[in-house]
């Protein structure tokens, strides 16, 4: 029987319940179920209204329904809906009266608002590992790479060199924000609902300061109406979670790049890729792809909360119940993903003669030699209009800018002189960046030590 069905004198069809249900779903709600259901119980025995006895009987009872579950002994009902009214009622058949009174004080409402801040705070904590993880690897991989030369790029085309180091530093400044983010996100999500009732309070002398200890947040939700019916803190963190996959998906892109034949700047661990049914020849960087068609789908997660939530007058409707589905899966999704990455991209190898060898084309010493120019007292401008002449003319006579001798270069400018080479080379093109936040090996170095 449902724990509702008193005011009602029919009952639902099974279609019925089957569309109302979301045990389907949010029975992974179950630990911080038991654990808010304990916490209320304890505060309801502190306050009067339970008698220890009770309180003792209902702590045992939902313990063992704990073990149960964890186990693989308890089967959900859809007749039960959700899982609060399943433990509920599964408390109500082991101990009897003493079941049917942990109710006293709260609403639903309230519980699933609990329930999911308390699951959501564990899954930012298990995101943020992961984050750290993340820039771990990156940290050493930048640190084994400060001398690898590579392209930089805009518009993806060729243009000044940097190191690697540099370039996966700018990868890692990327994850130190979204571990930023989250850490802010969890601030908002450590907000206590319990005790809000259905959307008013309760008439019953609570002390949900009480509640807020024994479950570890730091604040209370300070209006009732607002702590059952808004679900930002769940939005907040799915844009989270999407702003990180948009970095994963960047950087994937970028492997993905790199693994071709067209580029071969690094090569995928056997582990981490995976074949063709027809092309015996072909290795596929499919878990950079997945992971990249995957953002997709957190983004998809994130657009569904907001639309689900963008038109709902206050307090509580039951659309809201369409919140766990998104939240649950984008959690999910870029877990796996930064796990997976981890994996892939210590695994991977560069090849750094392959990323050198770019570097020297495209004319990426043309800012240099530009500035080279300004050295020697031309506008910047008019030393802009000199090297592009230049590119252009070496691209018809099939050079590089550091391949003129210096009458070709004295033809465009009398400002060259013979320390114009040692200004264009490659790697003094990246040694120069000195300013705070450059390529050149001491801002590189900063960063790391950083």
């Amino acid at each position: 029987m449902k724990l509702w069905n008193g005011r009602f004198s029919k009952a639902a069809t099974s279609s019925a319940d089957d569309f109302n249900a979301s045990i389907g779903f949010d029975q992974r709600l179950y630990r911080q179920d038991v654990a808010g259901s304990i916490a209320h119980a304890k505060m309801l025995a502190k306050q009067g209204i339970l008698t220890e006895e009770e309180a003792k009987a209902i702590e045992e009872g939902l313990l063992g329904i704990l073990a149960d579950i964890e186990a693989g002994r308890v089967e959900f009902t859809v007749e039960q809906e959700d899982i609060h009214m399943n433990i509920e009622s599964l408390l109500t058949e082991r101990i009897g009266e003493a079941g049917k009174r942990l109710h006293t004080a709260r609403s639903r409402n309230d519980q699933v608002a609990t329930d999911l801040r308390l699951w959501q705070k564990e899954e930012i904590d298990a995101v943020i590992a992961l984050l750290e993880d993340l820039k771990g690897t990156l940290l050493s991989l930048a640190t084994e790479q400060q001398d690898t030369l590579m392209p930089g790029y805009t518009h993806l085309q060729h243009a000044q060199p940097v190191s690697l180091a540099y370039h996966l530093m700018a990868y890692y400044q990327m994850f130190a924000r979204d571990v930023e983010r989250f850490a802010d996100c969890r601030k908002r999500t450590d907000r206590l609902p319990l005790g809000s009732g259905a959307l008013a309070g309760t008439t019953y002398n609570t002390d949900r300061e009480y509640l807020a200890k024994e479950l570890g947040f730091a604040a209370l939700c300070s209006n009732a109406m607002d702590a059952v019916s808004d679900r930002d803190f769940a939005v907040e963190f799915v844009s989270c979670c999407a702003l990180t996959m948009m970095h994963l998906s960047r950087f994937c892109e970028e492997l993905i790049l790199w693994s071709s034949s067209e580029f071969a700047f690094v090569e995928m661990d056997d582990a981490y890729s995976t074949g063709s049914s027809i092309m015996p020849q072909k290795k596929n960087p499919d878990m950079a792809e997945l992971i990249r068609g995957k953002t997709g789908r957190v983004y998809g997660s994130l657009t569904a909360l907001l639309t689900l939530m963008k038109a709902l007058p206050l307090a509580y409707n039951k659309d809201m119940q369409e919140d766990k589905p998104p939240l649950f899966d984008a959690a999910d999704t870029v877990k796996d993903c930064l796990d997976i990455f981890i994996k892939m991209l210590s695994t991977l190898t560069f090849k750094k003669e392959n990323m050198e060898q770019a570097a020297k084309a495209g004319f990426m010493n043309a800012t240099d030699a530009a500035d080279y120019l300004v050295s020697k007292g031309l506008p910047f401008r008019d030393c802009h209009e000199i090297i592009g002449r230049m590119v252009l003319y070496c691209i018809g006579q099939e050079k590089a800018l550091e391949d003129l001798t210096l009458k070709e270069l004295q033809s465009f400018s009398d400002r060259f002189e013979e320390d114009v080479y040692d200004k264009i080379s490659l790697r003094a093109c990246v040694r120069a960046k000195r300013s705070r936040g450059g390529t050149s090996p001491e801002s590189v170095a900063t960063m790391l030590k950083e």
